[in-house]
């Protein structure tokens, strides 16, 4: 029963490769170029690709994220880097597999205290679809205050930064929650929002706000708990705030402040919306729109999908209004599939979701507005991924990454132009520990450790993962374990456990992925 809490997971900065970072960044250009376009990354929380109506797959209209589409380019296979969170986000804002710096697993502000907490967890405890995973030692205090993004990465503000643009993040963080791991450590002069994976939308019992809780999802009990405390708190350039309004009209409102004040020279903002990850909260307002919607928690989660649309129709407004549009790219991506195991939604007829390596979990809504440079409203068809935004937006900039810092991400300009011609990647990767996963053009590999299985997808015959066709394609199926190896030998070890097994049944067989 004794504590399992160990020093073996203490993290340790590497003093060489932040030297080097500090080296390269320490010239600051205070002259901007203002030809440069402003960049403006707006991400979402846990939207999949059937919660939006970009692409048909599901019943949700979503008219102002369909107009930003209208007015750029569409991705067909847009995939993020995980299908949780924060390792997602770590890779975005690098241009890097999180695999990289060892930031494989979501961060937990908790670990098993004992075995009989184990114990209890694991047989008293009706949490399926998770199961409690056996640890015998976890994170002790200092390493769990230390978790986040190394210092010794470079993210998009920093390098931005760097050549002059003012730099700026709304809304969720979740790369760290310690001050040294906060965004203003990584190159970010202002900053609104909250620094961990979720915090309320507005404080419980607001009038006019319907919040809903989740019996059937076992997590959504921890998800209140946190309420507005710690770093589930709302914090304005680090400094802890009182905030009534609605979160994500909130998020809005101070990004149009935000580029405002900076419209006259290049800046780079990322507007980084919760929604709708849960709790789910929703303006009473736009859950009576769905009153025909039986179910309460399906209401609520429409209502806010709906006041999430209506937000991104806010700044589209805003940037047509001040000439701005013109003037900036616009990213839009989900920085994971939709959660089914919350009961709101199904991904369509994506597989998994969430937690998962299938589609349901990897594959994501994603477009890019580039005033003048390609045909509005065209649709993109090679897989990307959400890494390209980094360096997409250095290249758009006439900016160079340090040298030595290798970028998993690719520059799509010249794909998206037409003057490359060749897909933006051969293959992408993806590994949570038991799960490991790789796709080229065609195929996808999608093997498990736990349940022993290896099992081969024809994307481009059924994008919704089905049938099996390993047994077909032998060779196939070789070459990309191949590059998958080849891959994986220049990643470093996670810099902390994972804590449960989250579990997903497909065609008859139990899979289990690391959280």
């Amino acid at each position: 029963m004794y504590p399992m809490a160990s020093s073996e997971f203490r993290i340790e900065t590497d003093h060489s490769a932040l030297q080097s970072k500090l080296d390269f960044l320490q010239t600051t250009n205070h002259n901007p170029d203002s030809t440069r376009p402003s960049i403006i990354l707006i991400t979402v929380d846990d939207l999949g690709m059937a919660d939006c109506s970009l692409y048909g797959e599901g019943d949700i209209f979503t008219p102002n994220i369909e107009q930003l589409g209208a007015e750029g380019i569409i991705f067909e296979n847009a995939y993020t880097t995980s299908p949780v969170c924060a390792p997602s986000r770590a890779a975005m804002i690098t241009g890097r597999y999180q695999h990289r710096f060892g930031f494989e697993f979501t961060m937990h502000e908790r670990y098993l205290k004992n075995r009989l907490e184990y114990l209890g967890f694991r047989y008293l405890v009706n949490s399926e679809p998770w199961v409690a995973k056996w640890m015998s030692s976890v994170p002790d205090a200092d390493a769990i205050q230390n978790q986040g993004l190394p210092l010794s990465e470079i993210t998009l503000a920093e390098i931005l930064k760097k050549h002059g643009y003012h730099t700026g993040i709304m809304g969720k963080w979740h790369l760290g929650w310690s001050k040294e791991k906060q965004p203003a450590a990584f190159g970010f002069d202002e900053q609104y929002g909250f620094f961990n994976s979720h915090t309320l939308y507005s404080p419980e019992g607001t009038d006019g706000i319907i919040d809903q809780k989740i019996d059937a999802d076992w997590t959504d009990s921890y998800i209140w708990s946190g309420q507005r405390k710690g770093p589930h708190a709302i914090y304005r350039n680090g400094i802890e705030i009182e905030e009534d309004g609605y979160l994500t009209d909130r998020i809005t409102d101070e990004s149009i402040v935000y580029m405002n004040e900076h419209k006259e020279h290049p800046f780079f903002l990322w507007i980084s919306y919760s929604a709708p990850h849960t709790p789910l909260q929703a303006p009473r307002k736009y859950v009576d729109q769905f009153s025909d919607i039986e179910d309460p928690v399906k209401r609520v989660y429409r209502a806010m999908i709906s006041n999430l649309d209506d937000n991104i129709g806010r700044l589209i407004e805003y940037l047509a209004d001040q000439n701005l549009a013109d003037k900036s790219i616009i990213f839009f991506i989900s920085d994971n599939g939709g959660a089914e195991y919350t009961h709101t939604t199904d991904n369509g007829r994506y597989e998994g979701g969430k937690n998962t390596e299938f589609e349901g979990g990897l594959k994501v809504p994603m477009i890019i507005r580039l005033p003048g440079r390609t045909a509005a409203g065209s649709h993109f068809p090679h897989m990307v991924s959400s890494m390209d935004i980094f360096a997409t937006s250095i290249a758009s900039a006439g900016i160079e990454m340090m040298p030595g810092r290798k970028l998993d991400g690719v520059n799509l300009l010249p794909h998206l132009t037409g003057e490359n011609k060749m897909p933006p990647h051969e293959f992408l990767f993806w590994q949570r520990g038991i799960s490991k996963v790789v796709r080229n053009e065609k195929f996808k590999l999608v093997m498990n450790e736990y349940s022993g299985t290896e099992i081969l997808y024809d994307l481009n015959q059924n994008k919704y993962e089905n049938p099996d066709v390993a047994s077909f394609n032998p060779k196939v199926v070789n070459e990309l374990k191949m590059a998958f190896h080849v891959w994986m030998q220049s990643n470093k070890p996670p810099m902390w456990p994972s804590v449960i097994y989250f579990t997903a049944e497909k065609d008859g067989v139990s899979h289990y992925f690391e959280q």
